[in-house]
């Protein structure tokens, strides 16, 4: 695993997210997402098990 550089940062996370759908979701790179995760909402879950865009 290579080492952070000095100085470097990790990719930030909103703290709130929204997308559209899981099309738009995974362009963002976030999907999967979880429950309790920015961006996560049921109505991305289509089998209701907490994982939205999977």
């Amino acid at each position: 695993m290579p080492t952070p550089r000095a100085g470097a940062t990790a990719p930030q996370t909103p703290a709130s997210a929204y997308y559209k759908n899981c099309e738009a979701a995974r362009a963002a790179g976030a999907a999967p997402i979880h429950i309790g995760e920015p961006g996560y909402r049921p109505e991305l879950d289509r089998n209701k098990d907490g994982v939205a865009c999977e």
